[in-house]
C-alpha cells in the first residue's frame, strides 16, 4: 500500500522543472527571414554598387540574376506583408524594392538624354503620326477665317462678338487710328496689352482644344472655328482701311508659332475624339489611352511652342518696326516649323 503523505512530500521538495531551451527559428517569420535573408544581401550589394557608378565591378552572374532577384524580393515583400514580420525588416524590404525597380525597370538615360531625344526626333515623329488630324484642324481653322470675315462684312455689328470690345480696334475707328496701334510709340502700352491678350486667350483655347478632345472632338472643333473667325474679323477690320498687309506683318511676328501651336493642339484633340467615335477592333478604353499616348508629345511641344511664341511677342514684336521684317522673322518661323515637323527626321 501506497504511503500518500510520503509521496506528497517528495513532490513539494522536489525543485522547479527546469524549462527546456527552444529550437532556434521556430517563429515563421524568423525561419522566413533566414532563408531569404542573403538574397536580400545580395540584391542590395548589386542595387547599391549600380547606384554608386560601380558596374564594371559587378560580375555577369550579378546582372544576369539581378531581375531574378528582384522578383523574388517582390514576392518576399507580398507575403511579408500578410505575416507577422517586424515593421523595421518590412520597411527595409519596400525601401530596397523601390531602389532594385528602377535599376531594372526604371528608365535608362536621364532628363538631358530624354529631352534631347524628345527636341531631335521624338516630338516631329509624334506630329507625323497624327498628320491627317492636323489636316482637318487647318481646313476648320480656314474654314473659320473665312467665316469671321464674311459675318463681319454682312453685319459689322458682329465684330464686337467675335473680336471682344476694343476701343482702339473697331468699325468705327479711322486708318490713322488703326496704324497707331501697329507703328510708332504712343500707343505701345495699348499695342502691349492687346497683343498679351491675344497671347492668354490662344493660349487657353489651345489647352482647351486638347482637354475637351473627349468629348469626340466637337469641343474642339468649335474652339478652332470660334478662335479663327475672331481672326477673320480682326482681318476685315484692317482690310476695310487699306492696313491689311501691315497687320499680317504685325501678327506674323508670333502669330506664326502661336497659330500653329493652336493648329496642333485642336488637332490632337480630334485624334482623340476620332479614337473615342471609332475605336475600331479596340475597346473604347483602349482606342482612348492609344490615342492619348500619341499626343502627349505633341501637346508637350505645344507648351514649348507657346513659350517660343510669348518670348517672339515680348521682345521680336517691340523692337522690330518694320513691316518687311515683321514678315522675314513671321516666315522664317513658319519655315522652321514646317520643316521641322514634315521635313527633318521623316526617313529616318
Amino acid at each position: 500500500m501506497r504511503n500518500w503523505p510520503e509521496l506528497i512530500r517528495a513532490r513539494f521538495r522536489a525543485g522547479p522543472a527546469q524549462a527546456q531551451p527552444a529550437p532556434p527559428a521556430t517563429l515563421r517569420s524568423d525561419r522566413f527571414r533566414q532563408a531569404r535573408e542573403g538574397d536580400w544581401r545580395r540584391l542590395e550589394a548589386i542595387v547599391t554598387a549600380v547606384e554608386q557608378g560601380r558596374l564594371r565591378r559587378l560580375s555577369d552572374a550579378d546582372l544576369l540574376d539581378l531581375p531574378v532577384l528582384y522578383r523574388q524580393l517582390a514576392s518576399s515583400l507580398a507575403v511579408a506583408r500578410e505575416t507577422s514580420l517586424d515593421a523595421a525588416a518590412l520597411a527595409y524590404l519596400e525601401a530596397l524594392a523601390q531602389r532594385a525597380w528602377f535599376i531594372t525597370y526604371g528608365p535608362r538615360e536621364n532628363f538631358r538624354g530624354w529631352f534631347m531625344g524628345f527636341i531631335l526626333g521624338g516630338w516631329s515623329r509624334a506630329v507625323r503620326a497624327i498628320r491627317f488630324d492636323i489636316l482637318i484642324a487647318l481646313a476648320l481653322m480656314v474654314a473659320g477665317v473665312a467665316a469671321g470675315w464674311m459675318m463681319v462684312a454682312h453685319d459689322p455689328s458682329l465684330y464686337g462678338m467675335l473680336a471682344g470690345q476694343d476701343p482702339e480696334r473697331n468699325p468705327g475707328a479711322s486708318a490713322k487710328q488703326l496704324r497707331e496701334t501697329l507703328f510708332g510709340g504712343q500707343d505701345q502700352d495699348a499695342l502691349a496689352a492687346f497683343a498679351a491678350y491675344l497671347f492668354g486667350h490662344n493660349a487657353q483655347i489651345a489647352i482647351l482644344c486638347f482637354a475637351l478632345g473627349f468629348a469626340i472632338g466637337l469641343p474642339s472643333v468649335l474652339l478652332l472655328l470660334q478662335n479663327s473667325g475672331m481672326l477673320g474679323a480682326m482681318l476685315w477690320l484692317f482690310h476695310g482701311k487699306g492696313l491689311l498687309f501691315d497687320f499680317s506683318a504685325w501678327i506674323a511676328i508670333h502669330g506664326t508659332t502661336e497659330l500653329f501651336a493652336i493648329l496642333l493642339a485642336g488637332a490632337s484633340g480630334i485624334h482623340i475624339g476620332r479614337a473615342i467615335a471609332f475605336p475600331g477592333e479596340f475597346s473604347v478604353m483602349a482606342s482612348t489611352a492609344a490615342a492619348g499616348r500619341r499626343t502627349a508629345p505633341v501637346m508637350l511641344g505645344v507648351v514649348l511652342m507657346l513659350l517660343v511664341a510669348g518670348m517672339l511677342e515680348g521682345f521680336a514684336r517691340q523692337l522690330i518696326d518694320s513691316t518687311p521684317q515683321r514678315l522675314l522673322v513671321g516666315g522664317f518661323m513658319l519655315t522652321f516649323w514646317l520643316v521641322y515637323f514634315f521635313v527633318f527626321g521623316a526617313r529616318k
